[in-house]
């Protein structure tokens, strides 16, 4: 833990959000603040170089960004950037100290933080979590992945508060602590244009429990292998949820109802009917989201109050317009071929999908076997570079007529344009990708906000 950053020559990689977070609290601690970026200087709003500049930072943009990090006492990573990039681990071979935002905030928090990683689902039940704390009247406060970096709200903080904080992988991979109470979700292949290797990312997200002492506790995702296996990293006491299964002492979905069990004793929490954020991929979430918050004190009114009304978060399977009869939904988050099934699984209707984008090396193979099972899937519109390897695993349906397949609409306007002309009244068309967006749009943000503006824009 550095105490006195004092005069210490610290470099910032990566000016995002969290980059500009960590220079203006570092810059208030008396350092002296390098922002380093591979981009140019050009692709940055000027008004937010100027207000760093101000504050006494000093830049150097471009592919040599990291030719001299040798001449830092302290090297700060953001999320974006790989962990063992030869440069940081010449660095830190040479004494440079190696951290990051998250690693700062957790040397310094005063209060208890519940962590929520997973390979999807992070964002909703980190914010279920932050609800249904906020809803007991408990000073809390939300950030990591999501929302604020934490730094920015740590002069609030009293040792009474509870900080929620979504962690990726990246995040995780370097860290030295773990949170109070540690979520892990659903962790299947993700990531790999990042991590060397899939073992790298289980690896890191598994940071998140291995810190933890026996005055802590996990709640870990007992469905997926590479979740439930991690419960070996921990000395923090254990929960369990699942969606498939009972579990003893933990949360699950069974028989239309959420149930948290502790020491044989069920305290049935809520029917899955009342939940109001749509797919069955959710109650896992959920369960996880409720079995965190009870763990903090969270009594069940609370946690039914808003288990009722929070839908879910933009770009999250999210419900813009119902035209004639077709309803359109935003998944533009799914960028994983797991969360595209998850999406899939969660209508019965008839389905116009859109597929494709930019690669994340992602296996198919899944997702064209539920494909060609399907019998709700009326057509697909296939874009991107990453539709033609989506489009293999589809296999001798491709001769077939089961399934319409449209492809080389080159703008959002085609795609909407495209399905809105294929559905019919009861139809659900669903923007659920499965892969990355860089081919064609700016991030998943930019997809889904050019996808609502179509949706919208219907006559």
């Amino acid at each position: 833990m550095i105490i006195d950053w004092q005069n210490k020559k610290v470099a910032i990689l990566g000016f995002g959000i969290e980059g500009m977070e960590t220079a203006r609290f570092l810059q208030k601690k008396g350092a002296s603040v390098w922002i380093l970026d591979k981009r140019q200087k050009e692709y940055f709003e000027q008004d937010l170089i100027t207000e760093m500049e101000l504050l006494g930072a000093q830049f150097s943009f471009g592919k040599e960004y990291l030719q001299h990090l040798t001449d830092y006492d302290v090297v700060i990573r953001s999320p974006g950037v790989r962990y063992l990039l030869p440069e940081l681990v010449a660095a830190k071979e040479k004494g440079v100290v190696i951290t990051s935002h998250t690693k700062i905030f957790f040397d310094l928090c005063p209060c208890p933080i519940i962590g929520v990683t997973g390979t999807k689902g992070k964002g909703t039940t980190a914010t279920l979590i932050y609800q249904m704390l906020q809803e007991a009247g408990i000073d809390a406060f939300l950030g990591g992945n999501i929302g604020t970096p934490p730094l920015a709200f740590l002069n609030r903080l009293q040792p009474s508060s509870i900080v929620v904080l979504e962690l990726s992988s990246f995040q995780l991979q370097d860290m030295t602590k773990s949170p109070h109470i540690a979520v892990m979700l659903m962790v299947t292949s993700e990531h790999l244009d990042h991590h060397a290797t899939h073992e790298e990312y289980v690896n890191a997200k598994r940071n998140i429990l291995r810190f933890q002492t026996t005055q802590d506790f996990a709640v870990i995702n007992r469905d997926y292998p590479a979740s439930n296996e991690s419960n070996i990293e921990t000395d923090g006491e254990i929960f369990y949820v699942s969606r498939e299964r009972e579990t003893n002492n933990g949360c699950f979905a069974l028989h239309g109802k959420i149930v948290v069990r502790r020491d044989d004793n069920d305290d049935e929490i809520i029917t899955t009917k009342e939940i109001a954020l749509p797919g069955k991929h959710n109650f896992e979430n959920v369960c996880a989201a409720v079995m965190a918050a009870r763990l903090a004190g969270v009594s069940k009114k609370y946690i039914v109050s808003v288990l009722e009304t929070f839908a879910g978060l933009t770009h999250r399977l999210e419900l813009i317009r119902e035209v004639d009869g077709v309803k359109y939904y935003d998944d533009s988050f799914s960028t994983t071929p797991e969360t595209a099934i998850a999406a899939i699984e969660s209508f019965e209707q008839p389905k116009i999908l859109i597929l494709g984008g930019s690669s994340k090396n992602s296996d198919f193979t899944e997702l064209g076997k539920v494909i060609r099972e399907s019998d709700s899937i009326k057509a697909i519109i296939g874009i991107g570079e990453e539709w033609w390897r989506i489009k293999e695993e589809l296999g001798t349906m491709n001769q077939e007529s089961r399934i319409l397949l449209v492809e080389n609409a080159e703008t959002m306007h085609q795609i909407v344009l495209a399905a809105s002309k294929i559905a019919q009244k009861g139809d659900v068309v669903l923007l659920s990708p499965a892969c990355a967006s860089y081919d064609m749009f700016k991030n998943y943000k930019d997809r889904g906000e050019q996808f609502q503006k179509e949706v919208l824009g219907l006559a």
